[in-house]
């Protein structure tokens, strides 16, 4: 099986059906078996990607600010059982400990960001500091959603005071601390914790973040209108994102746990080890995926120990995986948005074939399941404002005509709106280019996500 020319082919086949923008690491045993990068780090093709671009990682970087954590309790300057309370009284939520944050238990509101940090953006024209996010939280009055241990509840907000109870134990900044006992060790040379938007970018090296507009065309993510109030008023805070690494430095970071240059082999077991919630359960994505400190984890027949992270924000995917038992590490970082998901999913699902010593799938995109020529006789009986499900994250609003094509109204989990074609997949069945919306017409109603609406 010759992987290093399957992955080559693969990246290949993803950039060119614009679904990976970036570079790419994959490695067994110490050595790298393949890389590579693709495409450009600005938004007018100036800039060739090299192997060796620098990425913001996103949520990547909430397995280094665990590691921040247990090198505290190491030292006894955190207890993972201790309230978060007493380190800041002011913070709202009683009864909330470091392990709760850490494993997204705390009970805490899923706030949106962006609703946080945007009032001071817009009012006081400045990016809040991290520092500032227990005061963010307090002004919003809102309620626990439920008791710590109770459910998890995925939140960057969590890992944002994590950042700030390490600046609080180390009295240090948690970028000082982060380099000076983190990415130093670890063989880091290019990783640091950098606020770019608000301090500027160091090197031309650093990618930008690119997000799709509605004409085709790619504009920085702290540009577009569409996102620049999250992307630059959230660019102060810490312990959630603003990792930025190389493909070189991650690989660096897998070489340094295994070698025991940061965290012990079983300070790393605590952090992959699985967080009981009040009902028996484990916090995590499901019974066969849990949540440690910062890592995903699972078990595979044959291979073992798996852990990772994904990352993203708009114009921005990341994906960093650790075989902890089998020896393998597969990286991959972009900085454009997918034009097509399905083909994103495609080559991330080849990947980890690939690591799994099988033969990738073969690319899915929407043209190769879009039906050619269909009947549009009942397209306008399908047009309308349609009802909202209460409990969707994403809401068709309104289904319309354009051009000879159908296109929907929609409000996505952020609350933001947005405009699409839908593409027909089916009898009366149409899909989303850019995400996985399967939507179904019926006899005055519309099909989603298990939801049924009616039209109006």
């Amino acid at each position: 099986m010759d992987k290093k020319t399957m992955l080559e082919n693969l990246a290949r086949e993803a950039y060119e059906k614009g679904s990976f923008n970036g570079a790419w690491l994959y490695a067994e045993n110490g050595e790298i078996v393949s890389k590579g990068a693709l495409g450009f780090r600005d938004a007018e093709d100036k800039l060739p990607m090299t192997e060796d671009s620098i990425f913001e990682m996103a949520s990547v970087t909430k397995m280094f600010t665990g590691t921040a954590v247990m090198l505290l309790v190491r030292e006894g300057k955190l207890s993972l059982d201790e309230e978060y309370t007493e380190l800041f009284p002011e913070y709202p939520y009683k009864g909330v400990t470091i392990r709760h944050l850490l494993t997204h238990t705390s009970g805490m509101p899923d706030f949106d960001v962006e609703d946080l940090v945007g009032p001071v953006l817009e009012k006081e024209n400045r990016i809040p500091a991290n520092s500032e996010i227990i005061r963010l939280i307090r002004e919003t009055g809102e309620e626990p959603v439920c008791a710590p241990g109770e459910a998890f509840e995925y939140s960057d907000v969590n890992y944002m005071l994590l950042a700030n109870a390490v600046e609080k134990a180390s009295g240090m900044k948690f970028e000082d601390f982060m380099k000076k006992n983190v990415f130093e060790p670890a063989g880091m040379k290019d990783s640091g914790i950098y606020h770019t938007r608000r301090d500027g970018r160091p090197s031309d090296r650093f990618t930008r973040n690119m997000v799709l507009e509605d004409d085709g065309s790619y504009v920085p993510s702290d540009v577009s209108e569409l996102t620049a109030k999250y992307v630059v008023g959230s660019d102060g805070m810490n312990g959630c994102d603003y990792l930025y690494t190389t493909i070189f430095d991650m690989l660096a970071w897998d070489k340094a746990l295994r070698e025991e240059k940061v965290l012990t082999l079983e300070e790393q077991r605590i952090m992959y080890a699985p967080m009981p919630l009040n009902n028996g359960g484990i916090a995590g994505v499901d019974d066969d995926e849990g949540y440690g400190f910062g890592w995903e984890f699972h078990t595979e027949p044959g291979l073992g120990l798996i852990v990772s992270h994904s990352g993203g924000m708009p114009g921005l995917g990341t994906w960093f995986e650790r075989f902890v038992d089998a020896d393998r590490v597969i990286v991959f970082m972009s900085c454009r948005d997918f034009a097509d998901v399905r083909a994103h999913l495609s080559f991330a699902q080849g990947l980890e074939n690939i690591a799994r010593d099988k033969d990738p799938e073969p690319f899915k995109t929407m043209e190769d399941i879009v039906i050619k020529d269909p009947d549009k006789s009942r397209w306008e009986s399908f047009c309308g404002k349609y009802e909202h499900p209460e409990e969707s994250d994403f809401i068709v609003d309104e289904v319309f005509m354009k051009d000879g094509e159908l296109y929907a109204n929609a409000i996505d989990d952020e609350g933001d709106e947005l405009s699409f074609r839908l593409y027909p997949i089916g009898e009366n069945e149409f899909g989303r280019k850019r995400g996985m919306l399967r939507l179904t017409f019926g006899e005055g109603c519309a099909m989603y996500d298990d939801f049924t609406c009616k039209k109006l």
